[in-house]
Order: C-alpha cells, then sequence, then structure tokens
C-alpha cells in the first residue's frame, strides 16, 4: 500500500489538554496534527483529512485508532465506520477512495466525550497519537464536512444547549391557520435557506458553526435544506452526495436546537414522485422521532393542475411520512411556483399538521399576491413562507432590492402569524445572496452583509 500522510483537523482550544501531534513510523510515512473544532462540554466534533503524499495515485485507505474507556464515536460521516468494542476503523466510500498524487479527502465524526485517539495507524502504518503542546495560535477554522453518509442517524441525545428555539418550543403542531408550540401558544418561526445545495459556491448551510453563529447573532429558528432535485449533480444525478449534505444540515440542527426544514426542490416533481416517496419515507423512518423536523415536498410546481398533478402527489408523500412520522409539520407547494394557495384551499390534501407554502419576491409580487394568501387563510389553510427575497422572482440578478414592498409582506406575514425563511445563504451578485465575497463559511458574518441580508436579518431579530 502506497504510503498516505494523515491530518486530522478538530479545532477549538481548550477542550483538550492540547493539540495532539502524531508521528509516523517511519518518518516518511504520515504526519498528523490533532485538535478539536466544536466543543458542547460532553464531547466534540472533528474532521480527518487523508492526503496521498505520493507521486502515484492510490485507490483506497484505511484509518484506525482506539479511543479511551468511556469516550464513544455517536456519529460519523464520508466513511465507512466499524467499531468493535474502543477500536474504530474508518474506510473510504466508493467517491473519495481514488486520490490523485497529493489529492485529499476527509471524513468527521462527533466524539461523545472528552478522551483523544490512541494506538493510530493509517493504512496498517503505526503512528504515535500520545504528545504535543497546546496550540498558541487561534484555531483553524476548518468547515464541517459536506457530505456524511447517508444511512447515519441523528443524535438521539445531542448536547444540551440551553434556550435554543426547540427547547422553547419542542413539537410544533398546525393549529387553525398558523402554528404553536407544545403547550398550544402561537409560535412564527424566522430563518434562511440554503442555495440549490448543489451549486453552492461553499458549504454555509452545512456548517455546524455557521448554524450556532446565526442562531445566536442572528436570532435564527430555523433553516431550510433546499436540495436540488433535477438539475445536473443534484440528487437525481447524485443521490448520495445530496443525500448526505441534507443529513449534514439535519444533524447540524439537532445539536443546535433549531428546526429545520428537508425541501424537495424541485419544479416538475411528479416525475419523480417515486423517488421522492422513497427519500422523505427513508428519513421520516430515521428522523421523525425528532421536533425539529419540517418536511417540505415539493419547492414549486409549475403552473400544473393541483387536483390533477399536484395534489395526488402531495398525498402520496404525505402518505410515505406519515407511515412513519405521524406529527412533524408538512409544507405543501402550490401551483404556479408556490403562489396559487388559494387553488390549493378549495381542495385541500386530506391530513394533520398539513401547511401550505407561499413564495414572493417583492419586486415582482406585491398586493395580489397577498390577496391570494388572504383567501387561503380565510379558506382555513396554514401558510408557510419557505422561500421569499426583496428582489425580482429571478433572486435579483439585477441587484435591485425593493424594501418598502418587502416591508409590506413582512408586516402581512407578522400580523398573519405566518413563519419564513429568506432565500438564500450563498456568496454572490443576486440581491438574494445574504453574504459577500470573503465570508467564511464558519460564520461571524457582520461585516460580511450583502444584498437584502440587512433587511433579512433585522426582520429575524
Amino acid at each position: 500500500m502506497r504510503t498516505l500522510r494523515l491530518v486530522t483537523s478538530l479545532a477549538v482550544a481548550g477542550l483538550l489538554a492540547g493539540a495532539v501531534a502524531m508521528i509516523a513510523t517511519p518518518a516518511s510515512a504520515a504526519t498528523a496534527a490533532f485538535s478539536v473544532t466544536n466543543n458542547w462540554g460532553s464531547g466534540y466534533q472533528g474532521q480527518v483529512t487523508v492526503t496521498n503524499d505520493t507521486s502515484a495515485p492510490i485507490s483506497g485507505w484505511r484509518v484506525e485508532f482506539d479511543l479511551p474507556a468511556g469516550t464513544t464515536i455517536s456519529q460519523s460521516w464520508n466513511a465507512q465506520q466499524v467499531t468493535s468494542g474502543n477500536h474504530h476503523t474508518f474506510s473510504n466510500v466508493s467517491w473519495n477512495g481514488t486520490l490523485a498524487a497529493g489529492a485529499s479527502t476527509s471524513f468527521g465524526f462527533l466524539v461523545n466525550g472528552s478522551g483523544t485517539p490512541v494506538n493510530c495507524t493509517v493504512n496498517g502504518n503505526s503512528v504515535n497519537c500520545a504528545g504535543g503542546v497546546p496550540p498558541t495560535t487561534p484555531p483553524p477554522t476548518t468547515p464541517p464536512p459536506t457530505t456524511p453518509p447517508p444511512t447515519t442517524p441523528p443524535p438521539t441525545t445531542p448536547p444540551p444547549t440551553a434556550g435554543t428555539p426547540v427547547e422553547r418550543y419542542g413539537q410544533l403542531r398546525v393549529c387553525g391557520t398558523t402554528m404553536c408550540d407544545r403547550n398550544g401558544s402561537r409560535v412564527r418561526l424566522r430563518g434562511v435557506s440554503s442555495m440549490w445545495l448543489n451549486w453552492e459556491t461553499a458549504p454555509y448551510a452545512e456548517n455546524l458553526s455557521a448554524l450556532t453563529w446565526m442562531r445566536d447573532n442572528w436570532n435564527l429558528q430555523v433553516i431550510r435544506a433546499a436540495m436540488g432535485v433535477e438539475p445536473a449533480g443534484a440528487y437525481l444525478s447524485d443521490p448520495g452526495r445530496a443525500r448526505a449534505q441534507v443529513e449534514t444540515i439535519i444533524n447540524n440542527a439537532v445539536t443546535a436546537g433549531v428546526y429545520v426544514i428537508v425541501d424537495w426542490h424541485a419544479h416538475e416533481a411528479q416525475n419523480n414522485q417515486s423517488q421522492a416517496v422513497a427519500f422523505f419515507g427513508d428519513l421520516a423512518r430515521r428522523y421523525g422521532h425528532l421536533p425539529n423536523v419540517i418536511w417540505e415536498p415539493w419547492n414549486e410546481p409549475l403552473q400544473f393542475s393541483w387536483t390533477g398533478v399536484i395534489k395526488p402527489y402531495h398525498q402520496a408523500v404525505v402518505s410515505a411520512i406519515r407511515a412513519a412520522d405521524p406529527d412533524n409539520i408538512v409544507v405543501l407547494g402550490t401551483p404556479t411556483w408556490s403562489q396559487d394557495v388559494d387553488a390549493a384551499a378549495a381542495s385541500p390534501v386530506s391530513g394533520t399538521n398539513l401547511m401550505y407554502t407561499l413564495h414572493f419576491y417583492s419586486c415582482t409580487h406585491g398586493a395580489s399576491l397577498r390577496a391570494k394568501g388572504d383567501a387561503a387563510i380565510r379558506a382555513g389553510l396554514a401558510l408557510f413562507v419557505t422561500e421569499w427575497g426583496a428582489s425580482n422572482a429571478d433572486g435579483g440578478l439585477d441587484g435591485r432590492a425593493c424594501l418598502p414592498e418587502a416591508q409590506s409582506w413582512i408586516d402581512w406575514m407578522t400580523s398573519n402569524g405566518i413563519s419564513w425563511t429568506a432565500w438564500k445563504l450563498d456568496v454572490g451578485t443576486d440581491t438574494t445572496n445574504l453574504l459577500s465575497p470573503g465570508a467564511p463559511v464558519t460564520g461571524g458574518w457582520t461585516n460580511y452583509l450583502h444584498g437584502h441580508a440587512p433587511f433579512v436579518v433585522a426582520n429575524m431579530r
């Protein structure tokens, strides 16, 4: 087996006594540095980067280590994990086993406890996990991975995060035309949507540090995982990667104590109904017990018949969800890019805890669309604006923001108790890109707000 260099980047100063230096035997075989990146007191999050230091490609890798008694790994991603007692083995998955000369890949894990690895090997070559001194510079800000394995269940006992939205509100339910918490009090969630996950410029939505920063600094209560379905590189062509991105966001939401919308971000979802049924049925079985999750089976249907096309699709997907998850809210897309909520109100889907999506972009949509929303509310529908922007309906390609009309929408949503997530958490020139170039993946974006972001953030607080 060709030699590899193993680098671990898990950085938060002070969780451990210090960084752990891993020295290879022989010295040319592997080198590594070990520290911690996210710390919640009773555990930490880490990432391991495997680098091919040779001059030829390799076709597989394997990392092994032991953890002290009382320290366990509750979750991992980007690798196949086998655990026997305190011994943990991580090997490549199909898409990250082949590494060109000098290329790297990474996997990550969550640890319960504070113990650090011992008896470390890389492809069978022993490395020394002991020693090292505390870092004297700020810890690195390596972002969490973007592709955890799709079959990893969420942690059943997430780290305590006092006063989080989920702790305050618990299991949500539909009550009349609005949303209520576990005690029956009205709740209005506010947050942001990811970019189409297949088109992100960087994994902003998948970063746990960024999510907790938004929670603590923007008062974010919900994040929407907009999983692209139809374009090249999205779910239909790369389901493992797409699902993994969504599961990263779900698991981070559990840790951070915020709500998460799982969005099948499609325009013609009726053409892949069987895939949607399988996707939501599987996730409902594994995540439906959590109070954090909100399902969105069809982002923006095109101008299809509600009764002939869209409603039957929703009925099929909702049935798959309800087979495993009887109570989490499901938000249903409506005709004409989720604008014709009045059509849905005339023939709603049967079931409980169902809401309906209304999308607006304030330079394009105004009082006439709010009138459709009013009609739906009068008919008894509960609405959730899972996507909006203070821009034209194209997301603001011209860079223009229409803030007075956006304020009219905010006032309307507030008066009707409507929850929302604003489009979109990414860097770019569009009005609706919330971040400006140079924004770090890990948060701290006070000086990186772009486009309609100051308006969005002000209305979350």
